[in-house]
């Protein structure tokens, strides 16, 4: 086990760097924006557009890979990711950071399909939960890295931007310098969004749901904790509780879908984060610590349902679906993510900064309500696959690493 980790040490080692960059930068963003007076439905779509190039990028990954091969796929799009973050700190402008937040996105998809599939080809199935467990550890830690490394400068400044591009670049030695062999280029799979929604209905619905109000928050929390009078400290630790809250409970919450029918759990989580959205719009406290526990129990809520949404379609699929299925249900939750935060922003405009929660309840409910419907509809399947948890962002090639290479995709 041990040496599986080592020989994998360079994409770990790259992905943990990466990733700090993007936790920063992800906070940063909105925060800065706020502060230039951008209106909230501005940050909304800067935040949108960053899904729109994911979307672009999750279509164009693989035939790159197949095309250059991943080093050259990489260099190239950490050198754009680099590029790009300079760029937006000397061109401080809506259009601008739109197009630019866009191509960012677009990188990072590449980014992530790149080191993901090369994982993949080089994680064997009796190590493949060890090393995933491992690659879930450095995501949720470089997220938690940068936003705390947003308390350490002015977000008015040219520091934090220019902290992120040094990530983007360092992340450019390890791949570099690496000696692992790149992997064999892999046939393109042919997504069908309807044809999945008819085997699984809730679990499209459940990743519609996560792309609407889970990346509302992500884009526009930020901004919410700068109108409640936080610091910039404190904004950073506030997005420190609300992902740390989901990291810690993504296990617990799966082992238990694990034993019983996973649609109630999936219910269980939107009721619950319907009903915190809602306390927090009406409560609507300006105390520090009573912010970051409600915010941490709201991540605890909200988090989960990505994983449990990809787990419950997997249970409805045929075997050797399990890749084609996650992909789509990735593609899908990344365009929802396209609408859900402009949508929120446009709330938060006419009603104020506590409307991003009752956007976010109102979603749950949705889903809560649907959910309960199809309970009643259709019976648990026999045989439920194992719950896998996954990361705030996941490329197709995550998923394939968490398949069995027994069971290819068709």
């Amino acid at each position: 086990m041990v040496p599986q980790l080592a020989s994998l040490a360079t994409i770990l080692f790259t992905t943990l760097i990466f990733l700090t960059g993007n936790g920063l930068l992800n906070t940063l963003i909105p925060v800065r924006a706020h502060l230039e007076g951008f209106p909230t439905l501005t940050i909304g779509l800067i935040g949108s557009a960053y899904f729109a190039g994911f979307v672009l990028g999750c279509f164009t990954g693989p035939r790159w890979l197949n095309r250059v091969g991943h080093v050259r796929t990489f260099s190239v799009c950490a050198a754009l990711c680099a590029a790009v973050t300079l760029i937006m700190s000397i061109f401080v402008a809506d259009f601008a950071w739109l197009f630019l937040r866009a191509l960012f996105g677009f990188a990072a998809a590449n980014i992530f399909i790149t080191l993901e599939s090369w994982l993949n080809d080089k994680v064997k199935n009796e190590t493949r939960g060890v090393v995933f467990a491992a690659y879930l550890g450095v995501n949720f830690a470089g997220m938690m890295m940068g936003q705390l490394l947003f308390a350490t400068a002015r977000p008015s400044s040219f520091v934090l931007f220019s902290m992120a591009t040094i990530f983007y670049t360092l992340c450019l030695v390890p791949v570099g310098l690496t000696d692992l062999k790149q992997p064999a280029p892999a046939p393109v799979r042919k997504l069908r969004p309807w044809n999945l929604f008819r085997i699984s209905p809730v679990g499209v619905a459940g990743c519609i749901a996560v792309g609407f109000a889970n990346n509302a928050m992500w884009t526009l929390a930020p901004v919410y904790a700068q109108s409640q009078g936080l610091s910039s400290g404190n904004v950073a630790l506030f997005m420190v509780a609300f992902t740390m809250g989901g990291t810690l409970v993504q296990i617990p919450v799966g082992r238990l879908s694990d034993h019983i029918d996973r649609r109630w759990v999936m219910a269980g989580t939107c009721a619950l984060a319907a009903t915190a959205g809602i306390l927090i719009a009406l409560y609507d406290s300006h105390d520090r610590n009573t912010m970051l526990w409600s915010f941490g129990l709201f991540g605890i809520f909200m988090l989960p349902l990505y994983a449990l949404s990809v787990a419950h379609a997997n249970d409805r699929m045929p075997k050797g679906g399990y890749v084609e299925a996650s992909a789509t249900l990735l593609l899908i939750n990344s365009i929802a993510s396209v609408i859900g935060p402009t949508f929120a922003a446009s709330v938060m405009d006419l009603f104020g900064a506590r409307a991003l929660f009752f956007f976010t309840a109102s979603v749950h409910s949705c889903m809560l309500v649907f959910t309960l419907f199809r309970l009643t509809q259709k019976s648990r399947p026999p045989m439920q696959e194992h719950f896998t948890p996954l990361p705030p962002e996941a490329s197709p090639s995550t998923l394939e690493l968490v398949a069995p290479k027994h069971d290819p995709a068709p």
